[in-house]
């Protein structure tokens, strides 16, 4: 048997990954461009009109509103789609922490339901037993690029009159049925933070085809001021939650590679399934049919449920590691997290506990993530991984 790197032997791999963000002349020109003009705000626009319209075509959206970060985002497409303290919105556990502090920032009581073991998505056969006359909303989170049924899901809304928002926030590119996702529901929360597959190292962006809920949220990240309205003319109370020119720029030279970034991920993440699907020990996340386009944030894969009763993951994550390949333990089940559910405590006066097995187990013991900037790599990097995750797997007999 091959003998570990952990234990003194040669590791699989001593190259770097592709590095992220990457970059060029096109963020250095549009950058300068934005320095010379001295409009550098998010009053004084000349890029963020051109990056809002693009981005919001890419998505099949009528309307954008760009804002701070992803996470502001959730907050205002909740708050502007009539979403109060102390309402209930249904949201998935296995997800960062922003989509249920998004709404505890102003609230609103995140309701965990469990994802599905195949997916990681939302398990849409419990959502309807989770609805009780305080839920205003589903929070769809298309996590690590994939789509939710979103077909399904607003069937479900439709039925009970609750709002459905897209916590977007890795979806960039994504497609469900043939549309892109951030506009299949009432709103689409997007974030452009550092490690996200179009990146300004911080920003996000709301999505929607209903114009008075764009109004609403424009509003509400523009201090309380209507469109149309004078400066000082502040119709309620917001925010002032604005992105800047610079960073439309950046994104704006972001946008010019990313479908070439789109196609060398799927690719890689299909090849990379092809490896691991060989390998005993592993399973890989299905995909329905309907999905047009995953966005491939993060490649999701996980122990299968007997590896994981005999392998420590973190054992096997920091095996893994010194073979070189940057292997990442997931997410914390936000269930389980103890700041959200003393929030939640706090705004509800009650202790709530709820057990989500499949993303408890999932986050504890079989869950494992490759970053998207992996997927930038060669043939031959999918290779490497997934040599070194054979080699590891062997060694334990």
């Amino acid at each position: 048997m091959e003998r570990l790197a952990i234990n003194g032997g040669s590791p699989v791999r001593t190259t770097p990954f592709p590095v992220w963000p990457v970059f060029g002349e096109e963020e250095e020109l549009y950058i300068l461009e934005v320095v010379r003009s001295g409009k550098w705000g998010g009053t004084n626009r000349n890029k963020l009109p051109v990056f809002e319209e693009k981005f919001a075509a890419m998505h099949g959206a009528k309307h954008a509103v760009s804002v701070t970060n992803g996470t502001i985002g959730l907050t205002v497409a909740l708050q502007a789609a009539g979403v109060k303290p102390g309402d209930e919105v249904i949201m998935p556990p296995y997800t960062f922490i922003a989509t249920a502090s998004a709404a505890l920032l102003f609230g609103a009581i995140p309701v965990f339901v469990d994802v599905e073991p195949d997916t990681l998505l939302l398990d849409l056969d419990k959502v309807e037993a989770a609805i009780t006359p305080r839920t205003k909303a589903i929070i769809a989170v298309h996590i690590a690029g994939a789509p939710v049924n979103m077909t399904r899901l607003n069937e479900i809304a439709a039925k009970h009159g609750l709002r459905i928002i897209e916590d977007a926030a890795q979806g960039v590119g994504a497609a469900w049925d043939g549309r892109p996702v951030g506009a299949l529901g009432d709103f689409g929360s997007f974030s452009f933070q550092s490690g996200k597959n179009v990146t300004a190292g911080e920003g996000g962006i709301i999505l929607t085809n209903d114009e008075e809920l764009a109004d609403i949220a424009w509003s509400l990240a523009n201090v309380g001021r209507i469109r149309q309205g004078a400066w000082y003319q502040h119709e309620r109370i917001g925010w002032n939650l604005r992105m800047t020119e610079f960073q439309a720029a950046i994104l704006l030279a972001q946008l010019t590679r990313y479908d070439e970034q789109l196609q060398r991920r799927d690719r890689n993440a299909k090849l990379l399934t092809g490896l691991i699907s060989e390998i005993g020990g592993f399973r890989t996340l299905k995909l329905d049919s309907r999905t047009t386009q995953h966005a491939h944030h993060l490649y999701m894969f996980g122990l299968t449920s007997e590896a994981a009763d005999t392998i420590g993951k973190a054992d096997f994550i920091r095996k893994v590691h010194a073979e070189g390949i940057p292997l990442l333990p997931g997410y914390v089940s936000l269930n389980c997290n103890r700041a959200v559910v003393a929030e939640i405590e706090k705004w509800t006066g009650e202790k709530r506990e709820t057990s989500c097995p499949v993303s408890e187990r999932f986050d504890e013991r079989e869950g494992l993530w490759l970053h998207q900037n992996v997927l930038l790599g060669t043939e031959q990097d999918m290779h490497d991984i997934a040599q070194a995750l054979g080699k590891v797997m062997n060694s334990y007999g």
